[in-house]
């Protein structure tokens, strides 16, 4: 029983001392302020989509159609292609 009080102490502590000594994040004045620099533009048409889902520009059941059309298209074009069945394995 004395081991198990100890154990869990030494463990708590531990705890303790690993939250206790993470480095803060320091306040940098310059960035309370308002950014003036628009954010990254989105490089494929998932981001753009997702972009208009966030702001509302689309509601998510076109977000879904969109998706799937995006998703069929990427289908025709690169279709998946099953290797063929060389029989049962040997052990």
């Amino acid at each position: 029983m004395l081991f198990l009080i100890l154990f869990v102490s030494a463990v708590v502590t531990i705890c303790m001392v690993t939250v206790w000594s993470r480095p803060t994040e320091a306040k940098d004045p310059a960035a309370s302020e308002p950014e003036t620099s628009h954010a990254a533009e989105p490089e494929s048409l998932e981001g753009v989509l997702v972009a208009q889902l966030l702001a509302g520009d689309i509601s998510t059941t076109q977000y879904r159609h969109a998706i799937e059309g995006l998703a069929a298209r990427d289908e025709d074009r690169h279709p998946l292609s099953v290797p063929p069945d060389l029989g049962p394995a040997q052990a």
